[in-house]
């Protein structure tokens, strides 16, 4: 089959960057596509400032689930969605990522025996305490079109017994988004503007329930990052769930960390770009800051993108909140790692899918 009509779905912050460039090589290749946003990050800071920063359209169809828990939210993902694909009938729905968004939606169109391509297949963190990786091992089960950013997730797929056939390495779709919109994001000068100067600042990112959820290891963290500040300036722009923890947990932000809102997605990267280190427990900053050649800390006892480990800049330092002051001397006295950009990440990842749907797909119910 090759799929004329195309749903593409993004729900939170992290789908934007993956979908993005796919969306516009689908739409230059002729194909009918359809964005559909669910709503899953809803608010301007988290969704709206994203869409005008990668030059998307206005959603086809914004389904407005809003927040919930797991259960309530992947609930009314699944009854919207099908309603949408009900209507416009696609041939092929694209998710991305591990968000509920991408569970729900790979879901709603197997059960319509809608073929289903999965941006970003493949990964694995083998924590199943993490929410995501439950979402990401489904979607993949369910998929017909497992699209992956990296070899290894090649050889994730075959170690599960997933055929050849439904494995098509294409490469990191998220980094296409920064390739396209570098040179722009360093031009508005973020980091000036807030007093920093390149190559002489942090960036903190903090959102998982691991790191921000218990206000002990919150409090921890924050204090570690005080450490740091106190010799290198760090920008902590917080995720909405992070400040209701700290605001929750009668916390205090250490007065030398600069706390800032969360940045659209043009203002970030051109901060990231100029730091001299990440602190992090996000996926995506890892595969950035490798693209970028950034030194990533990241604080997690795992991850789902080993790739920025073995090839790029990222290092794991665990769960220790002791462990980032000392991470961070050893890269300001010039210990950091070298790292490479892995194969795949060179801006034409959405080329490559668009060139997979093209030469034809085969759906689990052809099989």
């Amino acid at each position: 089959m090759i799929p004329s009509r195309v749903a593409c779905v993004v729900g939170a912050r992290p789908n934007f960057m993956k979908v993005a460039p796919v969306y516009a090589a689908l739409t230059r290749a002729g194909f009918a596509t359809r964005l559909v946003h669910t709503g899953q990050h809803y608010d301007a800071k988290m969704s709206a400032v994203f869409f005008d920063d990668l030059g998307m359209p206005r959603p086809d169809a914004f389904l407005g689930v809003g927040s919930g828990d797991h259960a309530q939210q992947t609930a009314a993902i699944l009854q919207k969605f099908d309603a949408d694909v009900a209507e416009w009938q696609p041939d092929l729905v694209l998710v991305a990522g591990d968000v509920n968004s991408t569970i729900a939606c790979a879901l709603v169109a197997a059960k319509r025996n809608i073929a289903v391509g999965h941006i970003e297949a493949g990964l694995r963190s083998r924590d199943w305490t993490m929410p995501e990786e439950v979402n990401r091992v489904l979607t993949d089960a369910c998929s017909d079109l497992l699209l992956t950013p990296s070899r290894d997730a090649d050889d994730n797929l075959r170690a599960e017994g997933v055929a050849d056939w439904r494995i098509h390495f294409v490469g990191n779709c998220m980094i296409d988004s920064l390739r396209t919109h570098l040179a722009h994001a360093r031009a508005l000068q973020t980091p000036q503007s807030l007093g920093l100067t390149a190559g002489h600042y942090a960036v903190a990112t903090l959102h998982r329930p691991s790191n921000v959820d218990e206000p002990a290891r919150l409090a921890q963290i924050l204090a570690a990052l005080g450490a740091v500040a106190r010799d290198l300036p760090v920008l902590f722009p917080i995720h909405p769930r992070t400040q209701k923890r700290i605001e929750d947990a009668g916390l205090a932000v250490p007065r030398d960390v600069r706390l800032v809102e969360p940045m659209g997605y043009l203002q970030f990267l051109g901060t990231m770009a100029d730091a001299q280190v990440l602190v992090t427990d996000s996926g995506g900053i890892q595969e950035e800051t490798t693209a970028l050649g950034v030194p990533c800390l990241t604080l997690r006892a795992n991850t789902e993108r080993p790739i920025t480990v073995t090839e790029g800049t990222n290092v794991l330092l665990g769960l220790d909140p002791a462990t980032i002051a000392p991470a961070v001397a050893a890269i300001r006295a010039g210990r950091s790692k070298q790292g490479r950009v892995p194969e795949g990440w060179d801006g034409h990842a959405a080329d490559r899918v668009v060139e997979t749907l093209r030469a034809g797909i085969r759906t689990l119910r052809e099989d």
